[in-house]
């Protein structure tokens, strides 16, 4: 594992950005403040980023590079052609920290995990003043986080959208846990 170049670095924080806002800072802070205080930091291994305590990612310098196949969670991966892309094991961190919300009724769960978008009908609330083109982290009514996607329209304009109108487009769902169980993990 190493750690990421300022042009990966730049790449990733724009994309975590879109999501979490200005609260992306406090994916980096100390955990503690004492002068010996862990933090978590990223690692690249195998163009796969991970988000990992510093201390393990020290130890596992000691493991062979070959031998190693993940450590901490995973973000997403950079593309050959240097962008980034975040994948569904990212929920845990962009729901902690995510700016904007949209809460999916119960009939619309389904064509959501289903790999769907998201359409008005299905909306029960979202955050206010959520611009066009953001990202936000999908949850059902009763909180639980089941994906996230990037707004197709702002907030004031979804509302005038009809029922059969797409207000989000899925990124992810927990779903691929399933459908993409062979290469979730893959190495290669």
């Amino acid at each position: 594992m190493r750690p990421l170049t300022e042009e990966e670095t730049q790449t990733l924080f724009a994309k975590l950005a879109n999501y979490t806002g200005n609260s992306l800072k406090n994916l980096i802070a100390p955990i503690d403040n004492s002068p010996n205080g862990d933090r978590y930091v990223f690692r690249l291994q195998a163009q796969r980023c991970y988000y990992v305590r510093l201390s393990l990612a020290n130890l596992a310098t000691s493991i062979a590079k070959d031998k190693l196949l993940s450590l901490g969670i995973c973000l997403g991966k950079f593309t050959k052609s240097g962008k980034f892309r975040l994948h569904i094991t990212a929920l845990p961190i962009l729901a902690e920290h995510a700016r904007y919300k949209v809460w999916v009724k119960a009939n619309g769960e389904m064509p959501f995990l289903y790999g769907g978008h998201i359409l008005k009908a299905h909306v029960g609330r979202w955050s206010e003043d959520c611009p066009e083109h953001q990202g936000v982290v999908v949850y059902s009514m009763n909180d639980t986080p089941l994906g996230f996607g990037v707004t197709a329209r702002s907030t004031q304009e979804a509302r005038r959208l009809d029922p059969t109108g797409i207000t989000v487009f899925r990124q992810a769902d927990c779903g691929e846990y399933l459908r993409d169980e062979d290469t979730l993990f893959a190495t290669s």
